[in-house]
């Protein structure tokens, strides 16, 4: 018990230290003399925090919006992944194909992929959240299909012999096992879904979001308030990570090993 709650106490520590490190490190300049790069193109911590307190009147609807993009593009491409997967296991000559198909569009860029969905769709707020939803069906479909199948030995055979119907296989064996496969996919989504959203608005015509906020202010020289903006991005990706974890742990809890 005491050797698993300091395992679990390091766990915490050693990324705190860390992250302080590189702070440390930032903020007396060592970066900038690794890289060659002055002071105005690498603000200092201290200057980021300052610009970013001054204007978290700004950077907050900012960020809600992008909040808003991710986690509608997450819901939605996490339910169409784990739909392809359930059609991949009940369906295997027709459910490899759309497993084939969305392995395809993962294969397009981010980049490449924002201006079509703008062509496609009138609405920046939708084309954004096809986007993300997009980027983020491939890890749901490839991790949930693994959990509906992985099976442990003899255990599709023994519901089979008790003469199981595919209902009762699916929601007694095939479900409760892809549980943490699940999560998985979306531990995955999480910084897919940050990223789709943050790169969209680089491309949308809407004036809006953290990605649009980094490209205006990096682009006009305001290198302290883009940063600012970077590390809203940032906090947003970690809460929505702590956020899945927190709701892994409950829903993995009794599941025995």
């Amino acid at each position: 018990m005491a050797s698993k709650t300091f395992s679990a106490a390091m766990g915490v520590i050693l990324p705190v230290l860390f992250g302080v490190a590189i702070v440390v490190l930032w903020e007396h300049q060592a970066f900038h003399r690794l890289l060659n790069v002055k002071v105005l193109q690498l603000p200092l911590p201290s200057r980021i925090l300052s610009v970013l307190l001054e204007n978290t009147g700004k950077i907050i609807p900012d960020a809600v919006i992008t909040l808003r993009t991710a986690v509608l593009g997450l819901l939605i491409g996490s339910s169409i992944g784990f739909l392809v997967a359930i059609i991949a296991t009940f369906f295997p000559r027709w459910g490899y194909g759309g497993l084939t198909v969305l392995s395809a569009f993962n294969a397009i860029p981010v980049v490449a992929l924002s201006p079509i969905m703008n062509v496609w769709f009138s609405s920046p707020s939708v084309a954004k959240t096809a986007v993300v939803s997009i980027v983020c069906m491939v890890a749901m479909s490839v991790n949930a299909f693994r959990g509906l199948n992985d099976l442990k030995p003899f255990s599709l055979d023994l519901m089979k012999s008790y003469a199981s119907g595919m209902g009762p296989v699916f929601l007694k064996l095939r479900l409760p096992n892809s549980v943490p496969y699940i999560f998985t996919g979306i531990r995955i989504n999480v910084a897919s879904a940050m990223i789709g959203a943050i790169v969209s608005e680089y491309f949308s015509s809407a004036s809006n979001g953290l990605g649009f906020g980094i490209r205006n202010k990096l682009s006009t020289g305001q290198f302290p308030l883009g940063w600012a903006y970077i590390i809203g991005a940032s906090a947003i990706g970690i809460l929505l990570y702590m956020i899945v974890v927190t709701f892994e742990g409950l829903a993995t809890k009794h599941r025995s090993n």
